[in-house]
């Protein structure tokens, strides 16, 4: 049942064969037994008490009544559970409660977790990432009231950023802080689509909320970033009055039904007081502290429920009778075979695997850097990940959640038509998977980051960087036998990206500005496919000498044959077939595109309005 989740021994080739734990003594506790152990204990919890919740979670949903939200009732055991084995910080420092593993870890734990249920688990990444604005800029006081109920999951947390004229457009905002004689706020306004606004897993919610204090500038230089609790909270830390945050109703959505998308009325049924989060007018900066760590968490969501798409899609293959292998079907007698024998499916589930073992490297290695940056005593290591870090994020978030639903899409695919109702796992999976290509910044916004931030940033030093640890993977790769030949395709991918990153990014700077943005998210594709065949080769590249040893040879006769009876001489080879796959039959068309990119046809910005059709 766990592999139904996550692929374990895939995990664990990533943790400790690809990437390996960052050698620091802060986590010196942390040995290869007590990673096993950790993510062990992770699937564990996954398996036996969140997963069961997933499906009645799903069908039941959340409860409105009178400006109140009832979870299901199933995650009540589940987030008891959760909560006593302190799973909410364990990435975070012991003097705030948490565990103190490395982000690495912390994402192998997170990867079972979230894939067992994600609208359960959406509750403490929102929390989660409140907790450590908390941490990060909140006033002694903030942190001794606030930051140690919210990392252990005894009070929830939020994010309140959207309002219904203002979406992406943060600064065009239109809640109002003004400011007490007592150094407190009186918030109003209306903030929409706030996951986990209300519920009744925690007994407070404590609300970052954007506003602008009476007088302050307009757009996003004027914004402040406030905390707004459900219950005012008292001096000794026990509740207060209620604070006038009330949950006016919660959507209906395409899936994540267990997870309560709340529209919160702030300051129209009486005050709603808050306290100042950082310095005035900075709201934007501090609350993008909270926001790069969403979007990683989206990606990781994402990522999550897509390996769990393709973990029940390659079981139902194996065991699905259907239809006779197409060699064998003019032999006489020949029965119908499982699914996984005919070309067709093994083209998809071999898509997934590629995908989903990529995404995980590219995951993980993104949680390496954070570690490496905050560990590092080396200036130039620290920054280097730092910015590795910066630059990654959009496709953490962007890329890997568009890949997310195409592998999901493909689950439901070799399902057929059972994959296409609620009876079969799949379904509610792909429903729960298209959000997180809109949250945190639709990935068009990420696209456009990518292209109009990340890439000019440091005059180019984060890009040239990325460039670099590819380029290191590359020459390493040509030096080991069974993986030179794609090594080579990698490497002109590579430099067909660099220069076309140079292209689009002068186009960027031109009065082609319009040209360049509308190719922003192809650019995003193109260099999120070459991350993917990065790690794949990567993988490869130390898989290879490993299949030699276990199977004796790099021959697919001798392989295949091995690897009917040694299960790592078949994960091995597994390995570099997955990476010879992508780099040789998926890779191809991200060069193609960036041809078009580099052309960069006029249609987009040309296009009059009213040349898209009639009203």
């Amino acid at each position: 049942m766990a592999q139904l989740i996550s692929d374990r021994r895939d995990i664990d080739f990533v943790l400790h064969e690809q990437l390996g734990l960052v050698d620091h003594e802060r986590f010196a506790e942390f040995n290869k037994k007590t990673v096993d152990l950790i993510v062990s204990e992770a699937r564990n919890l996954a398996v036996k008490e969140i997963l069961p919740t997933q499906k009645p979670g799903d069908e039941e949903g959340c409860t409105f009544d009178n400006g109140r939200v009832t979870v299901p009732p199933c995650f009540k055991r589940a987030w008891e559970l959760y909560k006593e084995g302190e799973w909410l910080a364990m990435t975070d420092d012991p003097e705030v409660g948490g565990q103190g593993m490395p982000k690495l870890v912390g994402l192998a734990a997170n990867e079972y977790l979230i894939g067992a249920n994600p609208s359960f688990m959406l509750y403490s990444g929102m929390t989660h990432g409140a907790a450590t604005l908390v941490e990060a800029f909140g006033t002694d006081e903030q942190k001794r009231l606030y930051m140690k109920k919210m990392f252990s999951g005894e009070w929830g947390g939020t994010m309140l950023l959207t309002e219904a004229e203002a979406g992406s457009d943060v600064g065009a905002l239109s809640s109002v802080a003004k400011k007490n004689a007592d150094g407190t706020y009186s918030i109003t306004g209306t903030k929409i689509f706030i996951s986990a606004g209300e519920h009744d897993l925690a007994k407070n919610i404590i609300h970052p909320v954007l506003a602008r204090i009476e007088g302050a500038p307009e757009g996003t230089r004027g914004i402040s970033l406030f905390l707004v609790p459900k219950y005012r909270v008292n001096d000794d830390g026990s509740l207060g009055e209620f604070n006038n945050v009330v949950c006016t109703g919660i959507e209906e959505k395409m899936g994540l039904h267990g997870n309560a998308t709340c529209t919160l009325s702030l300051g129209e049924k009486g005050e709603s007081i808050g306290t100042l989060l950082g310095a005035e007018n900075k709201g934007m900066s501090a609350m993008f502290r909270m926001m790069n760590e969403a979007r990683a968490f989206v990606g990781l969501q994402g990522f999550a429920v897509s390996t769990a798409s393709y973990m029940y899609a390659l079981d139902y293959a194996r065991t699905r009778i259907q239809g006779k292998n197409i060699l064998k079907a003019r032999q006489p007698g020949v029965k119908s075979c499982p699914i996984i024998e005919h070309p067709d499916v093994r083209r998809q589930l071999l898509n997934m695997k590629a995908l989903i073992e990529g995404m995980r490297s590219l995951i993980y290695f993104n949680g390496k850097c954070l570690d490496i940056a905050e560990t590092s005593e080396d200036p130039e290591q620290k920054e280097r990940y730092g910015d590795m870090v910066e630059l990654l994020t959009p496709l953490v978030k962007g890329y890997v959640t568009d890949r997310s639903l195409e592998v999901c899409s493909h689950g439901v695919q070799v399902y057929g038509g059972y994959g296409y109702i609620k009876e079969f796992p799949v379904e509610q999976l792909m429903r729960d998977s298209r959000i997180y290509m809109i949250y945190e910044g639709t990935n068009g916004i990420q696209a456009m980051d990518l292209l109009g931030r990340k890439l000019a940033m440091k005059d180019g030093k984060l890009f040239r960087d990325f460039i670099d640890e590819i380029r290191q993977v590359v020459e390493a790769a040509k030096q080991v036998e069974g993986v030179k030949a794609i090594a080579a395709r990698v490497e002109k991918a590579v430099d067909k990206l660099e220069q076309t990153a140079k292209v689009i990014g002068e186009r960027s700077k031109s009065k082609d500005v319009m040209n360049a943005y509308s190719f922003a998210h192809p650019f995003l594709e193109v260099t999120g496919d070459v991350a993917m065949a990065w790690m794949l080769l990567w993988r490869a590249m130390v898989a290879a000498p490993k299949l030699v040893k276990k199977a004796g040879s790099l021959d697919p006769e001798v392989v295949a044959a091995k690897s009917a009876t040694n299960k790592d001489a078949a994960y091995y080879a597994g390995q570099v077939m997955t990476a010879a796959f992508f780099i040789n039959t998926l890779l191809p068309s991200a060069l193609a595109k960036m041809d078009a990119i580099v052309e960069g046809d006029s249609s987009v910005e040309t296009m009059p309005e009213a040349a898209f059709g009639s009203r």
